[in-house]
């Protein structure tokens, strides 16, 4: 492997990294509590902030598209924090249901938009290969920021609270490497060990490092879109995983 390749690849890993330190515990907390989809639709309101915020044109202020992002995570927080208190029986499917509407939301934001479907792809799958040292930096501290914030509310019974931890930690993972690569970072690994007695951890991370790593090279070496790439090889990572462990 060429050094330009390499250049490319390890900003890359890192990047994966980084999603992977706070998306496999919170992942695991995610299925202990039963809302699978809230990370989708944390995800997809912290996107149509950054629609918004391309709408504004305000593309050259990061600080303040990164602002507008989290701001609308939060708003999602608290959506999804009444939802669970108010109809607990069916969360699952309201919190679907704002999923798929803030999709459509965003969608006919960029309906007049003649780069919509450039944007939408960067938002769906990311653009891993082209992070830069400035964003690995900024998510890095804010994901030690979030992980002693986790640690500290971890047993905190307050819905907001969680949901707010987990806005923020959402909203920067998708500004790295789109919506599906943090799905399946967080769901991926926590389902493939969610009948774990021991080791749990260690193996949800060994899930997800080997398939950032053998995505990324894949990518590379068959010339593939890397963001679906990485998200098809940690799925088969993780079902061989389960299903090896079963078999023990």
């Amino acid at each position: 492997m060429n050094s330009p390749e390499l250049s490319i690849l390890i900003p890359a890993f890192i990047a994966g990294l980084l999603v992977l330190t706070t998306h496999i515990p919170f992942g695991m907390r995610v299925l202990q509590r039963g809302v699978i989809f809230a990370d989708l639709a944390i995800a997809q309101i912290a996107g149509l902030g950054v629609i918004i915020a391309a709408l504004l044109e305000l593309d050259h202020k990061p600080l303040l598209v990164q602002l507008i992002a989290a701001s609308s995570a939060l708003c999602g927080a608290g959506l999804l924090t009444w939802i669970e208190r108010s109809v607990p029986e069916v969360k699952e499917a309201y919190i679907g249901l704002t999923f798929v509407l803030s999709a459509s939301l965003g969608i006919l934001l960029m309906s007049h938009d003649t780069h919509a479907g450039e944007h939408l792809q960067d938002l769906l799958v990311g653009q891993i290969l082209w992070v830069n040292t400035t964003q690995l930096i900024a998510t890095a501290l804010l994901s030690g920021l979030l992980l002693i914030a986790w640690r500290s509310l971890r047993n905190n019974k307050s819905h907001f609270a969680f949901y707010a931890v987990f806005a923020l930690a959402v909203t920067a993972s998708v500004q790295l490497v789109g919506i599906y690569l943090v799905f399946t970072s967080l769901i991926v690994p926590a389902l493939s060990t969610y009948k774990l007695q021991q080791h749990r951890l260690l193996y949800a991370f060994g899930i997800g490092i080997a398939g950032y790593t053998i995505g990324l090279l894949l990518s590379v070496w068959f010339d593939l879109p890397s963001g679906v790439t990485i998200v098809c090889a940690m799925a088969v990572i993780g079902l061989l995983t389960a299903l090896l462990k079963r078999a023990d």
